[in-house]
């Protein structure tokens, strides 16, 4: 008996566990005040919030609304649009953001040049860093009516110039290539990162099996990099409901011609703040997280289904 109840004795506290919560504490504290609290915020979506006063007495004093401040997102004559730019975008880039960034992490990871890799490494990953608004005045430079790079290349080849902020049938494969360029070095570093913490013993254990480039690739770099490339994917899917409003609205430069292909729900709900109310861009932004969390559970569930060890819950 004895025996037995020392086994279902809770364990002692330790003085490594006092070190330990004291150094997660920080981080604790941050997530409290700037993750949790605010989520009191999504009762403004529920209500008809007007700022007369102090933010917590205009939340308790203002009347509830219901639904009300849901219905436009729903009813508004540009809410199939708005959706399917959101939907279909954030899929090709989420396929896209693990295709490409997986495949250069493998060229990369392959060169004998350590040097080389890191130059390129840093090239990739500079756009990263840089502002849409920044970039949005470089692709103007190039796409300018007027005096732009790729409408003066056109005139030199006996073309006529192009008006491209109102011709809505090449954005689409603007916004890709442009979110791939720019995010591309981040997801490298990542998957780079996975390939560099592997054991070099399992290659060369390869190689005296004579196993070539594209078997190691295939049976043990590809496979180490499972769990990372799931969770990468998984919290793509998570915000599939989001979209970069950077891309969407200060690349086009808000042009009335394109809307049709660069409104995304971000983008609606910003030009709808200029008549709506603070809680429809509340209401906005609650079914924007919770699509968020369903979608990102229903991911992992079925990554679950097909490989448990891979699921992140």
């Amino acid at each position: 008996m004895k025996k037995e109840e020392r086994k279902h004795r809770r364990p002692r506290w330790r003085k490594q566990d006092t070190e330990l919560t004291l150094l997660a504490l920080p981080t604790t504290i941050w997530y409290i005040l700037f993750c949790f609290l605010p989520m009191f915020g999504v009762i403004i979506a529920f209500k008809d919030f007007k700022i007369s006063g102090g933010f917590l007495s205009n939340v308790f004093n203002s009347p509830w609304s219901g639904w009300k401040n849901f219905e436009f997102l729903f009813k508004s004559n540009d809410a199939w649009i708005t959706i399917r730019n959101t939907l279909g975008y954030n899929i090709i880039f989420i396929l896209l953001g693990i295709l490409i960034p997986v495949t250069l992490a493998l060229m990369i990871g392959r060169l004998h040049n350590s040097r080389a890799g890191k130059v390129y490494q840093t090239m990739m990953f500079l756009p990263y860093f840089l502002s849409w608004v920044v970039v949005s005045a470089v692709i103007w430079a190039f796409l300018s009516f007027d005096k732009g790079i790729a409408n003066q290349m056109l005139n030199q080849m006996g073309a006529e110039s192009v008006n491209w902020y109102m011709e809505p049938q090449y954005w689409p494969y603007f916004l890709i290539f442009m979110n791939v360029w720019k995010g591309i070095g981040y997801g490298m570093v990542v998957y780079l990162a996975t390939i560099t913490g592997i054991d070099s013993t399992y290659y060369e254990a390869a190689v005296i099996d004579g196993a070539s480039i594209w078997q190691q690739t295939r049976y043990i770099t590809l496979p180490m990099m499972k769990l990372v490339i799931v969770m990468m994917f998984i919290l793509a899917v998570g915000r599939i409901f989001y979209t970069d409003f950077g891309l969407f609205y200060q690349v086009p430069r808000d042009s009335n011609s394109l809307f049709n292909v660069t409104t995304t729900l971000d983008v609606l709900v910003y030009k709808q703040l200029k008549t709506a109310t603070v809680g429809m861009a509340s209401a906005a932004a609650f079914v924007q997280s919770v699509m968020g969390c369903i979608t990102i559970l229903f991911a992992n569930w079925i990554v679950r289904r097909i490989d448990s060890e891979s699921a992140m819950m």
